[in-house]
């Protein structure tokens, strides 16, 4: 049972998701931030009061790492999934609000005006959710029916010996899912280290909208997934950071790789660009190269530039119109950290660090 004054909490909490969803309708994002609030609610509620249900029904485990070998509820990210599919299944109204008030009319002649839905982006939409809940299934029947290891890899490429790119998807489907299971095992590492890379790519999209990025687009699509993922996810954290009271389950580990899946590739996100190091002709050694950054920089610019600077990551050389860093790459890096080398010794030294 609830204490009086963690029932007002969740009460108020809840409130405050459904007073920015309702009140920021055609605001997009910021609905989207009302149900991540409104998932952590519900997500942190419903574990307990879903345990005995799960001890029932043999979804259970042992926490090896504890003396007493305690057994708890196991599975609970079948819980965090569901919560957070139905948040985005009630969110799918709002990217596309201004053409349902007439908004998104475009005149394509002086008489004649057309709605332009984009029915692409819905379908990108939908076929997201379509991808979560099949990996959400394909998780959950693992923790259930014990599913050998390789069976997932079989099951992601079914459909694609003649179809290169679907392989890819499901290759890059795999690898996601399974780099989040790899760490199980520790209480709470499966959300933490999910929780870090969300926030990251939050982070980084929220660099991206500045108006005038052309990208905008693309980085709005990943936050509407990312926001409500994290919201999720700490409400149950809050149930499996150490001490453990749950165990998440594969469940959790496959939809959070298939999350950060359909956010990298519907998102359309660019792999970073390839930085090489400046070769000296004069010594023949190999120099760390610069990039060059106009002012004025945004405040997120500056702030990481002195977080960098404070961790002898980064060197600023301050110029008239604008600042001058070396290329944030590891081999760079090491040619800060310990000058000039030629290619051998480059060589040795990033494969031995």
């Amino acid at each position: 049972m609830l204490t009086t004054t963690v029932s007002l909490t969740l009460t108020s909490v809840i409130l405050l998701a459904l007073v920015i969803i309702f009140n920021t309708v055609h605001d997009p994002l910021s609905a989207s931030i009302g149900f991540s609030i409104l998932g952590c609610a519900i997500t942190w509620r419903l574990v307990p009061v879903l345990n005995d249900s799960f001890l029932k029904a043999n979804l259970a485990g042992k926490d090896l790492n504890k003396l007493d070998k305690q057994i708890i509820p196991e599975s609970m990210g079948v819980v965090c999934a569901t919560v957070y599919l139905v948040c985005l299944f009630l969110f799918i109204p709002f990217p596309f609000m201004e053409w349902f008030t007439g908004k998104g009319i475009i005149s394509h002649t002086e008489e004649f005006q057309k709605p332009t839905f984009p029915h692409h982006k819905l379908g990108e939409f939908l076929s997201a959710l379509l991808s979560l809940q099949s990996m959400t299934f394909l998780g959950f029947a693992d923790d259930v029916f014990d599913i050998r290891w390789r069976d997932p890899y079989n099951y992601a490429n079914t459909a694609t010996v003649s179809v290169w790119t679907v392989c890819r998807l499901g290759m890059v489907a795999v690898f996601c899912t399974n780099s989040i299971n790899i760490l199980a095992g520790i209480n709470g590492v499966e959300i933490g280290q999910s929780l870090v890379i969300a926030c990251s790519i939050a982070f980084n999209d929220y660099l991206f909208l500045n108006g005038t990025d052309p990208a905008v687009e693309a980085h709005l699509f990943s936050l509407y997934f990312i926001l409500p993922f994290i919201g999720v996810s700490l409400g149950l954290m809050m149930h499996n950071w150490y001490p453990s009271r749950v165990f998440v389950g594969d469940t959790y580990c496959y939809f959070a790789g298939m999350t950060f899946t359909v956010v990298g590739i519907l998102a359309h996100f660019n792999c970073p660009r390839h930085r090489m190091p400046r070769f000296n002709p004069t010594t023949q050694k190999l120099d760390y190269s610069r990039a060059r950054l106009q002012k004025p920089l945004g405040v997120s610019a500056l702030v990481i530039l002195k977080i960098f600077s404070s961790l002898s990551l980064v060197e600023i050389t301050e110029l008239e119109n604008s600042i001058e860093v070396n290329n944030f790459t590891l081999l760079n890096l090491l040619l800060l950290k310990f000058g000039s080398m030629n290619e051998r010794t480059l060589t040795i030294k990033r494969n031995n660090d």
